[in-house]
């Protein structure tokens, strides 16, 4: 995808350059193209612009992926009763200083057979900003909580905010991480309304599907009440993403 989109913007920017004779104003516009696209590839993790990334499965039946961001918190352990009472297994990208700050309801997502991956150690909202050097140190620090905490480690990696860019990029590559995204996106932590969560998910669902939720609120427990119906409903059956790095070895 990432080679197509370099192809198409290439072939467009020098077919202006050559229309309108190379003037100062065709080089400006080329740049801001290249810019957006830039910008565009760096936020949407689907298009494994800088670094390929796992979004989906590639299956004939209907089978989805629960993954949750940003935990544990004080909303983990209801989730943790929904899905227990459900028997079903989802995945935790889970934030290093929330591991020490909930270590109990870390060791109870082991213990219940949840998948766990690292999803840094702060979640700094300057992601897409840090060095290489800085990246990875957010990565091993999650590590280190991971196995320090849970006696565990994880080769599974989601980036805060899908943001990805070349230092990171570097930074996945050097700590040898599967980059996880997804193709479902709840919006969960944005949108307030549950309905219209709900319905984000469900609207976009598709056989081999990895749905982004976060186990940060009140709402994404009810919601999850509500999608657990649905796919009970629709006959979807439920895989964690550890499955699919098997499935490449």
């Amino acid at each position: 995808m990432k080679h197509y989109l370099f192809i198409v913007l290439y072939l467009f920017l020098n077919l202006l350059i050559y229309a309108f004779h190379s003037t100062i104003w065709v080089y400006i516009f080329c740049f801001i193209m290249f810019s957006a696209v830039v910008i565009w590839g760096s936020f949407d993790i689907t298009l494994g612009y800088f670094v390929n990334s796992i979004t989906h499965k590639r299956t004939k039946i209907k089978e989805v992926a629960l993954t949750f961001d940003d935990g544990p918190t004080e909303f983990t352990p209801k989730i943790l009763d929904l899905l227990k009472e459900n028997n079903i297994k989802a995945t935790f990208f889970c934030i290093g200083k929330q591991i020490e700050k909930h270590p109990e309801t870390f060791r109870r997502m082991i213990e219940e057979g949840h998948c766990i991956g690292n999803h840094t150690y702060s979640h700094s909202n300057k992601t897409g900003f840090l060095s290489t050097l800085k990246m990875i140190e957010e990565i091993e620090k999650c590590d280190k909580a991971i196995s320090e905490f849970g006696n565990l480690t994880t080769d599974l990696y989601r980036p805060p905010f899908g943001v990805t860019n070349p230092n990171i990029a570097k930074a996945i590559k050097s700590t040898k991480k599967n980059n996880i995204g997804w193709n479902v996106r709840s919006l969960d932590t944005v949108v307030t309304d549950e309905k219209k969560i709900l319905r984000r998910v469900t609207k976009d669902l598709k056989k081999g599907s990895i749905i982004l939720l976060h186990d940060t609120s009140e709402k994404t427990y009810n919601v999850l009440v509500e999608l657990l119906l649905f796919l009970e409903r629709e006959k979807y059956s439920t895989f964690t993403v550890d499955s699919l790095i098997k499935l490449k070895k």
